[in-house]
Order: structure tokens, then C-alpha cells, then sequence
């Protein structure tokens, strides 16, 4: 089986410290050092760390959802047109109507809002909620094997620690010989629409697997997770569909020595509709994600895949999932990663749950629960494809050793060198014992400050790079690792585990080297990984069974499921850990 040890992506290449005396830099900022956000400070976290923009545009205008009424034999549409041109005659700037519900996407200024509150053709005004991605969360360093390398690899490689525990290859590589078997399901004929941040549309893994895309930010047709300047986004789109559809024997680069080999999706042969909804710090406004819905339905999914959330339900939504279930479609959405309740839409009750587990079936701390949570899958240092180059592939060498590390997500690549010095807990700018303004490696235990403000710290001091320790992990060293924010100035950061820390703190003062490789892969946590797991194995059900329902799928997979923690279902595992090939044999 194939592991990388590498997350991380490719960012602004850090300022190194210019070369000064050897005197002592604590309690001091060495000079021409650039860390963190600049002038001293560090980049204020943004995206997927929490921080949502204001719901008040730029023009003044707030975003809403606004329902119309209509009877009971009325159909939605109709009723949407008549609403839709009473709205934009109030000056409201229309943004979206509605095939499923009776109401429209706008955005409305104050003076606006009041004349459609009285019209006696709206039913009520919601709030267009933001909703965020779910997964790029801090991800967990966890031990790894050995490092796979060489020029000839076998497709059998490709199959990771995932997609061996939901049971994908048995499905459609039953003997092992890593080829698809003739015949077999492997998720040929089903369409699965992610709706997230777009994709590297150029990533060999994806090649021939998308099949149409569009982006609802930028109201096109290229999906592409950019920004308007080019820039990368978060890679977020990207992940989740490598989890569901990487093609077999058709990787990226892998490490330093360029061969291929990559990772494979669960339904390998499914097509891909891809839905760009988040923007660069991975938000979403809601009424972006109902258009989504409905445009995955105009094409012809089965499964739509949802890794965001974090609003509540309205009658709009609970509506939209509802005609979404009754039209064919099977709506799979992660749990959330704030350890606390199942989130919406995940918890809607026409949308299947799904909530995160380790490589050894245990349940992941962040992963949020509660009685709505169906089924549990991997979630934990998950690999999957990421933006090319701009993953990260880490090695260092420390005297006779070489212990394992990985880069933290969004550091920059590049060799860094220097004596390894010990930073404690990278709190202050007097952390680094016997620290010069000539550059050195900081060895730096987590945890009393954000990883960026620690970061800046020790850079300020002369750090050209730092190794994130985990001395109080447990046993097995996992150790909770931050992501460096997408702007500002960096270092080459990675994180070891607990027994590479025990060695490293023998070895404090000795020469340490860094190396960081762009790849095109990345291993990163959350319920976003775990989500298009299980719509991967919906899509491979439906492969060998097209005629089934939504309900019957999701039954097959409920009631195959492997049972984890208290008997039966419980609020932790739903009704266990998915599992493919079980579910088809379940199949009357």
C-alpha cells in the first residue's frame, strides 16, 4: 500500500534572516527578517479556520432568500417566475431562481427589503447563510510506514489506507492484481456531483472523469479552483474528488524523484460534476449551494456530495433536500469538525451524515455527532490529490538519522539547514536557547500559542525553518498539527512525530537538514474526506444496481455498515463504518 510522508502546499517562499553576527538574537528581532503577516504580526486567520466575512456587501445589500406563497396544487416554478419579476421590480438585484422551491436568491438594500416584507406575495425573508468547507482542519501527524519509492510501481500502490477499510477493491479488484475487473462495479454509468471549491481540472488523476462543471461564483463554465487573479484556493475541491474518482494507474508526482504512482478513488470508472460554490477562504453563501442542487440534478447525478456546512435549517432547505431525495438523488454530507453536534445540512433529515474515523477505526475527536450521524468513514491523514506541485514531499536528515516528517499544510518548499536549537514552546521572542541571528532550525514544542504566532516568533530569532514536536502525544505519536495561513512570510515547517521527537531532543545542537518537494498530492483531516467515501460507495452500489432508489442505497449501506462502539446505532458511528463490498452482498 502507498503512503507519502508530505501534506502542505506550495506558498510565498520564506524570507531567511540575513547573515549577521553570531551574538545572541533572544529577546531580539534579528535584522531584514520578514515573519508572519509583516510589520511584526502575525496573518490573522481566515476560511476554514472560522473567521466568516461580513454577511453586508460591498454595495450594501444583504443577501436573503425570499419565499413566495402559493397553494397546494401550485407548482414551484410558476410560482417562482411571478415572484422573481415582482422582486426585480422592487430594485432588487435578483441572483437565482428556484426550480424546486417557491422562492428566489437576491439581495436587497434596507428600503427593498421593507415593500417585498409587506407584498402579500412573499411568504417570509430568509437569511442567505454562509456555509463553510469542512475539511483542511488541522490535520493529525500519524506514525508512517515506510517511504515507497522507485520508477515501476504496481496499480496496487495506488490503494490507501481508506479505501482499503471501505472495501473498495474488493469490489472491483477481487483478486488483487491491482486491475479493475472486467465486469466488476466500479462506479461505471453513475454521475457524483461535489459541490465544494472547484478543481485542478488538469490533475492527471482526474483526467476523463469530469464530465461537465460549473462555477456558481463567477456564473461560468470553468469550475477551476482559482481566484480571479489566477491564484490557487484551497485545494479543498480538489481532495474530495480524488476520494471519490482518482483514475487507476494515471497519478501526478508523488516526491523528489518524480515517479508516478499516485492513489486511486473509491469508484474509479465514475463520472464527476463538479460545482464551484466556495471561495478562496472557504465560504459559501447558501443560495450558491441550492442553485448547485438543482443545476447536479439538471445533469443527470445519483449522488451529490456535500463537505460544508455550519448554518440551520429554513423551509427553503429542508424543501430543496426533500425534492433533491424524491427526484432520485442521494445527498451525502459531512458531520462537522467542531466536536459538538451534527451540523446542517448534515443533519437534515433528506441528507445521510457522515462523521470521521482513524486508520484503526477509532472515532476522530473532531468529528461532530449526535442522532442524525448514519455512517462513520476515514477522515484522519487522509491522501488524496491536491492542486499539482503544490502539495509538499518532506525529508530531513539529522546527523546518522532520518527521522519521518511532514510539512504542515501550506508550507513553502525548498533545502533549509542549520543547528538544530531548541525553542520550547516558540511563546516569546527569548524561546530559542543559544539562538543567532545566523540561522538556525527550530525545534519547537506546540501547543501555548497558534502555530503562526510561534512560527513568527522563532523566525524573528533566526529560525530559516521549524520541526513542530510531539513529546506529549501518546503512544503511536499523534500529534494535532495547525496549518500555516496562505498568506504572509514562512519558513519551511513540518511536524514529527513522538518518536522522531525522542530522537531529535538527543540530537539538539547537531546539523539538521530540510528538504520540501512540491507533489501533487496532500494527507489532510476532516469530515470532508469522510463524506465523499461513503458517495463513492453509494456510486459503486448504483454501478451494479442503476434501478434502486436513494433509500435503498442508503439502506444497503446503513444496514451493512461495520458496527463500531455501543451496539446498534449510537450517536458516535451512526450505524458504523461503510463498507462496500458488504453492502453489495446485501443487494437481494
Amino acid at each position: 500500500m502507498r503512503r507519502w510522508g508530505f501534506v502542505g502546499l506550495l506558498a510565498l517562499v520564506a524570507c531567511a534572516p540575513e547573515s549577521s553576527t553570531r551574538a545572541s538574537a533572544q529577546g531580539q528581532v534579528c535584522p531584514g527578517v520578514l515573519a508572519g503577516g509583516g510589520a511584526g504580526e502575525t496573518t490573522a486567520r481566515q476560511g476554514l479556520d472560522g473567521m466568516q466575512p461580513s454577511r453586508t456587501q460591498d454595495d450594501g445589500r444583504e443577501p436573503v432568500i425570499i419565499r413566495f406563497r402559493r397553494g397546494s396544487s401550485t407548482h414551484a416554478a410558476g410560482v417562482t417566475a411571478s415572484g422573481a419579476s415582482f422582486t426585480a421590480s422592487t430594485g432588487a438585484k435578483v441572483s437565482a431562481v428556484y426550480r424546486n422551491i417557491p422562492a428566489v436568491a437576491a439581495r436587497v438594500s434596507p428600503a427593498e427589503r421593507f415593500l417585498l416584507e409587506r407584498s402579500e406575495l412573499v411568504e417570509s425573508i430568509e437569511v442567505d447563510q454562509l456555509w463553510s468547507a469542512q475539511g483542511l482542519t488541522p490535520a493529525v501527524f500519524a506514525p508512517l510506514p515506510r517511504q515507497v519509492t522507485g520508477a515501476s510501481l504496481l496499480a496496487s500502490d495506488e490503494y490507501t489506507e481508506g479505501l482499503r477499510l471501505v472495501q473498495a477493491p474488493e469490489v472491483w479488484d477481487a483478486n488483487g492484481d491491482g486491475v479493475l475487473d472486467e465486469g466488476a462495479p466500479a462506479g461505471q454509468g453513475v454521475k457524483v456531483c461535489i459541490i465544494d471549491s472547484g478543481l485542478d481540472m488538469g490533475h492527471p488523476e482526474l483526467q476523463g472523469a469530469v464530465v461537465a462543471s460549473h462555477d456558481f461564483l463567477d456564473n461560468d463554465d470553468d469550475a477551476s479552483d482559482r481566484g480571479s487573479k489566477g491564484q490557487w484556493g484551497q485545494g479543498h475541491g480538489t481532495h474530495v474528488a480524488g476520494i471519490v474518482a482518482a483514475r487507476m494507474g494515471q497519478g501526478g508526482v508523488t516526491g523528489p524523484r518524480g515517479n508516478a504512482g499516485g492513489m486511486v478513488g473509491v469508484a474509479p470508472n465514475a463520472s464527476l460534476l463538479i460545482a464551484r460554490v466556495l471561495d478562496l477562504q472557504g465560504h459559501a453563501q447558501m443560495s450558491a449551494v441550492l442553485s448547485a442542487m438543482e443545476w447536479c440534478e439538471s445533469q443527470g447525478a445519483r449522488v451529490v456530495s456535500l463537505s460544508l456546512g455550519g448554518g440551520t435549517a429554513t423551509r427553503s432547505t429542508v424543501e430543496a433536500f426533500e425534492a433533491l431525495l424524491d427526484h432520485g438523488l442521494l445527498v451525502v454530507a459531512a458531520s462537522g469538525n467542531q466536536n459538538g453536534p451534527v451540523m446542517y445540512p448534515a443533519s437534515d433529515p433528506s441528507v445521510l451524515a457522515v462523521g470521521a474515523v482513524d486508520s484503526r477505526e477509532r472515532r476522530a475527536g473532531f468529528s461532530n455527532a449526535g442522532p442524525e450521524l448514519s455512517l462513520v468513514a476515514p477522515g484522519v491523514d487522509v491522501l488524496s490529490t491536491f492542486p499539482r506541485g503544490l502539495g509538499a514531499f518532506a525529508e530531513m536528515s539529522v546527523e546518522d538519522a532520518s527521522p519521518l516528517s511532514r510539512s504542515l499544510l501550506y508550507s513553502p518548499t525548498g533545502d533549509t539547514s542549520g543547528r538544530l536549537v531548541d525553542c520550547g514552546l516558540g511563546d516569546s521572542l527569548d524561546a530559542c536557547l543559544d539562538a543567532t541571528c545566523d540561522g538556525f532550525v527550530a525545534y519547537v514544542r506546540p501547543g501555548a500559542v497558534p502555530v503562526d504566532q510561534a512560527m513568527a516568533n522563532v523566525m524573528r530569532q533566526g529560525a530559516r525553518a521549524v520541526v513542530f514536536a510531539a513529546e506529549d502525544a501518546p503512544a503511536g505519536g499523534a500529534v494535532d498539527i495547525l496549518s500555516l495561513p496562505r498568506s504572509g512570510h514562512w519558513a519551511p515547517a513540518v511536524s514529527v512525530n513522538q518518536a522522531a521527537s525522542t530522537m531529535l531532543r538527543q540530537r539538539l545542537g547537531a546539523d539538521a537538514r530540510l528538504s520540501l518537494f512540491p507533489v501533487d498530492y496532500t494527507h489532510v483531516s476532516g469530515t470532508s474526506m469522510a463524506a465523499p467515501y461513503v458517495s463513492g460507495v453509494a456510486a459503486l452500489v448504483w454501478s451494479a444496481r442503476p434501478e434502486l432508489t436513494p433509500q435503498q442505497v442508503r439502506e444497503a449501506l446503513e444496514a451493512s455498515a461495520r458496527d463500531l462502539g455501543t451496539q446498534g446505532r449510537d450517536p458516535l458511528f451512526g450505524h458504523g463504518l461503510v463498507r462496500a463490498r458488504d453492502a453489495l452482498q446485501r443487494l437481494p
